[in-house]
């Protein structure tokens, strides 16, 4: 006669309860219930595990940049107790900033609000600073913003002060007058030097732009002298100091470079550009996802308060019109 193991009987019977308790209702609660535990766990495991056990830990990458930032401002190792010193520090600056966030004081706080924005800028822009360029897309690039690395036209020069706090009205007419006497003269004729005054800068003045000529001088005089020809006594020209004869020794056309000439500072632009762009669309894809909603104003000033920004207008980021 077959027996039927004792084995196969209890196991069978483990397995026919197992079905039972997996039909209660309150099992399947608790299931439900664990799992939305281990979930919460996972998603927040992050946010507060350190924090929560009130531990604070120093990675050795950590240890090794205050180790490298102390060589780099004392060319020496620190001794023990200076490098105690340093981990101390960190830990304190940890101390109290988990302190502050339990009390809240990153609330409401602008230069709080700032930093944050400012990270999330940084994030946006290294999206587009890891994209490294090749040489193709330079130069296509650059073809198209060559007026970006325009050199400007440079100009040498002497010139003869004849100064207004010294002549009075006479200051204009003694210029034009010391010029009918030094013309044909060249630039370091002792008889044109006699003729004027001294000036509280420099006499002579070696390969100056435009715009720099318009910074000391002003813009009149700066593009009255880029007029002039060389080799030869002209004027009078007015600045901000007075009147002057300017003997022009060269000249040197603006021009836009090669490209092989300053590759380094178009990579550096262009890197900006794209930085930009990358900051503009994260910011616009974070813009529409927020309403704003603005006070409304008192009666007598509704008509000239500006209307707000719809929910699909997004301000551009250096607050100009929408885009």
């Amino acid at each position: 006669m077959n027996s039927t193991p004792v084995t196969d009987i209890e196991g069978r019977s483990f397995l026919a309860a197992v079905k039972r308790w997996l039909r209660e209702p309150l099992v399947h609660f608790l299931l439900i219930g664990l799992v939305l535990f281990a979930v919460y766990g996972y998603m927040h495991r992050g946010r507060g595990g350190a924090e929560s056990s009130k531990q604070i830990v120093l990675t050795l990458d950590e240890l090794r940049q205050m180790d490298m930032y102390f060589v780099s401002q004392w060319h020496r190792q620190p001794t023990p107790e200076e490098f105690q010193a340093m981990v101390e520090d960190k830990i304190r600056e940890e101390v109290l900033y988990r302190e502050a966030l339990a009390m809240g004081l990153d609330k409401g706080d602008t230069i709080v609000k700032r930093r944050m924005a400012q990270k999330m800028q940084f994030l946006a822009e290294d999206v587009a600073a890891a994209h490294e360029p090749t040489t193709a897309e330079l130069k296509a690039w650059y073809e198209k913003n060559t007026d970006k690395f325009a050199l400007p036209s440079r100009i040498s020069f002497r010139h003869l002060y004849f100064s207004p706090d010294n002549r009075g009205k006479r200051a204009h007419d003694d210029a034009a007058d010391a010029l009918a006497k030094i013309a044909g003269q060249p630039e370091d004729s002792k008889l044109a030097a006699s003729l004027a005054d001294q000036f509280m800068f420099q006499d002579y003045y070696g390969d100056r732009t435009t715009e720099q000529l318009a910074k000391e001088f002003g813009p009149q005089f700066a593009v009255a002298v880029s007029r002039l020809t060389s080799g030869s006594w002209q004027g009078p020209i007015e600045s901000g100091y007075g009147w002057h004869l300017v003997f022009v020794d060269s000249v040197i056309p603006g021009r836009i470079p090669a490209f092989e000439e300053i590759e380094p500072d178009v990579k550096t632009a262009w890197l900006g550009e794209q930085k930009q762009k990358a900051w503009q669309k994260a910011y616009e894809a974070m813009r529409v996802k927020y309403e704003v909603l603005l006070p409304v104003p008192p009666a007598k000033e509704s008509a000239r308060a500006p209307a707000p920004p719809s929910k699909k207008q997004v301000p551009g980021l250096s607050g100009e019109a929408p885009l």
